[in-house]
């Protein structure tokens, strides 16, 4: 976050911090389901109770709420993928892994397979995106790929899979199949290509 942005923010009163909070939700919703280019600012303010004219007291543009929406999704998906990755009361990484997908599969079909990954989305639009979001999108997945390797390693630790695997290239693996099985899920409305991706992916390296 840059100075001005901090002094932006800090510069809100509560209720101002709550209409921004409940600007980057709304925007979150809205871009998981039709993407950066196609998400309507104004239905966003419609939605919130925000006049047209307002959200520049909150935003500079369009392209710095995306940055807030994508760090916003960014540290919500790190939560989840921590809750589960790194849960002590299930003994087993693959299971973990496993209790991720699941959690993922009832989020998809919570919202009736509408909504997808934000991370993905963005990814689809990239030649249409403002400079820069194309290395913000790629630190994301980094980051998350990490998640994953973690969670490899131990299962590597407690011979869940074999020594030889290089966790590093399965993590990336790993996000490379579920965004493009995640998406298949939106397109077909049912969560068979998660299925058959996690099924797929977890004989694979158990094996």
């Amino acid at each position: 976050m840059s100075v001005n942005q901090k002094t932006s923010t800090s510069s809100l009163s509560k209720k101002g911090n709550e209409t921004r909070a409940a600007l980057i939700r709304s925007g979150v919703e809205l871009m998981t389901t039709y993407g950066y280019i196609s998400a309507n600012i104004e239905s966003i303010l419609k939605q919130v109770g925000v006049p047209k004219g307002s959200f520049y007291y909150y935003f500079k543009s369009k392209e710095e709420f995306g940055k807030a929406i994508i760090a916003s999704y960014d540290s919500f998906f790190a939560y989840k993928l921590d809750k589960h990755l790194t849960n002590l009361s299930i003994k087993s990484p693959i299971a973990r892994i496993k209790a991720f997908y699941e959690d993922a599969k009832y989020g998809m079909a919570k919202y009736n397979y509408n909504r997808g990954c934000l991370i993905g989305e963005l990814i689809q639009e990239e030649s249409l995106l403002p400079d820069g979001y194309a290395v913000l999108l790629e630190q994301v997945l980094q980051s998350w790929q990490v998640k994953i390797e973690n969670c490899l390693l131990l299962a590597q630790n407690l011979e869940e899979i074999k020594v030889d695997f290089d966790c590093k290239s399965l993590s990336e693996f790993f996000w490379l199949g579920w965004e493009g099985a995640v998406t298949r899920s939106k397109l077909l409305k049912n969560s068979n290509p998660l299925d058959i991706f996690i099924n797929t992916f977890i004989t694979m390296i158990t094996k």
